[in-house]
């Protein structure tokens, strides 16, 4: 099928022909009637899939010119990133249309996100907590909302947006066409479809959990963060495809940590993003990894889903995720627009649990590979790493000989001590009595 072969027209058609899509995915022809039909709907499919357009399409289709300045569609998602591609997809898709795009997150001054919607805007993509801030204050009204996509909605899960979720819903007109989009399903989506939805149409290309076909799948057996960090020096030197490498790690602290250490060996050749960075650099981040001028980019979970960059050769886990949903959305970097990559684990011993729950979801086993020659096997820890060395030998009842060399006898003016009745006369004599009690109330 052509893109041609959907109800669209020419308009929208144009811009397509200009970004250089020939055919629709399968997501996006399945997804594109029922859109159109107005029933409620739940998309589930892999990451890559063109999940994006699948409710982009339909949704400027149907979008008719008014002269209202406020929205009638409504694209909720979980991260600033998102915000942002989806922006940047809706206004391709608009190119030769009068159909007014706005994007809102957090971490910005909000009075300038204020005055964007004053100007008048037909759709708007949102973080949900700026969101309600910008509806609830009245800057942006949402009773003319038509049509409500939550995107990624099982990551607005993890991320706790479901309070924030439902206050949205609050200042929604009941009467509206709910579109959901999501890679994997769990009992918090769950809930949110038999609360808020209307007998939903359900798309589904994949089953939840299913590996990508494109995606080669590795994991190496190695103990510790400067094995790891000795094993990812290895691939930057060694492997010749390593030229576009998303690498994951487990926290902000361990991301700035691995960019430190990746960058004295070979500097300007990466960057780090997390939630702790400020906006500008994550957007500067993204663009030096998506033209080129960095070739390695160290990131959190927060923004896996936020990240749609083509030709990634390689998605590093250098920790494996806790959830093993998290997995799927990390290589899912890779493998994009019908090109092939690779997925690489580096799986410690205190990790082997979360590799068997990711292979559980899969129903998959991931390939074990032997280490390569020469990788330096580092028994130096860091901080995260050590054991439990605290000093246990202090107990009450001790005497204080028996302490601890961290303790200390107390300074004069803390050792006080129960001195009775004398004590209470000498703070008397110090004192006085008062003479009067003051004058008393008639």
């Amino acid at each position: 099928m052509k893109f041609s072969d959907l109800n669209i027209n020419n308009t929208l058609l144009n811009a397509i022909e200009e970004v250089g899509h020939k055919t629709p995915t399968p997501i996006q022809e399945q997804a594109f009637p029922v859109v159109m039909s107005g029933k409620d709907m739940i998309g589930i499919a892999q990451t890559g899939t063109g999940k994006t357009w699948a409710y982009l399409l339909p949704l400027i289709r149907l979008w008719k010119y008014t002269k209202s300045m406020h929205p009638t569609i409504l694209v909720l998602v979980p991260t600033r990133e998102l915000v942002l591609q989806v922006v940047e997809e809706a206004e391709k898709l608009t190119e030769y249309s009068n159909l007014r795009v706005g994007g809102f997150y957090g971490g910005t001054n909000i009075n300038t996100q204020k005055q964007l919607a004053f100007q008048g805007l037909d759709l708007v993509v949102s973080t949900p907590g700026r969101l309600y801030d910008l509806g609830f204050s009245g800057a942006l009204k949402l009773k003319g909302i038509k049509k409500l996509v939550i995107d990624e909605v099982d990551e607005m899960m993890n991320l706790g947006f479901r309070t924030q979720l439902t206050n949205i819903f609050e200042l929604l007109p009941e009467k509206r066409q709910n579109i959901m989009f999501s890679a994997t399903m769990n009992s918090e989506v769950e809930k949110l479809i038999h609360g808020k939805f209307i007998e939903p149409v359900k798309v589904q290309i994949a089953p939840t959990g299913t590996p990508l076909k494109k995606i080669d799948q590795k994991a190496y057996s190695i103990p510790n963060f400067n094995s790891k960090v000795n094993l990812l020096y290895h691939f930057i030197q060694n492997d010749e495809t390593f030229t576009k490498v998303l690498v994951f790690v487990k926290n902000k602290r361990l991301a700035d940590r691995l960019f430190e250490r990746v960058e004295m060996e070979f500097p300007g050749l990466s960057r780090v993003i997390h939630s702790n960075k400020m906006q500008n650099y994550r957007i500067r981040s993204v663009k030096a990894f998506q033209e080129g001028t960095c070739n390695l980019l160290i990131a959190t979970d927060i923004i896996a889903r936020g990240i749609d960059v083509d030709g990634v050769t390689h998605v590093v886990n250098f920790d494996l995720p806790e959830h093993p949903e998290n997995y799927m959305h990390r290589i899912g970097r890779t493998g994009r627009a019908e090109l092939s990559g690779t997925a690489i684990s580096f799986v410690s011993e205190t990790e082997l649990g979360l590799l068997h729950n990711i292979e559980g979801l899969m129903k998959q086993k991931v390939s074990q590979f032997i280490l390569p020659e020469g990788i330096k096997i580092s028994e130096d820890l860091i901080k995260e790493e050590m054991p439990d060395n605290l000093d246990r030998s202090y107990v009450k009842g001790s005497k204080k000989s028996e302490l601890a060399p961290g303790f200390h006898e107390k300074k004069a003016k803390n050792m006080k001590t129960n001195q009775g009745g004398s004590y209470r006369a000498k703070i008397k004599s110090k004192y006085k009595k008062p003479k009067t009690r003051g004058q008393k109330r008639k």
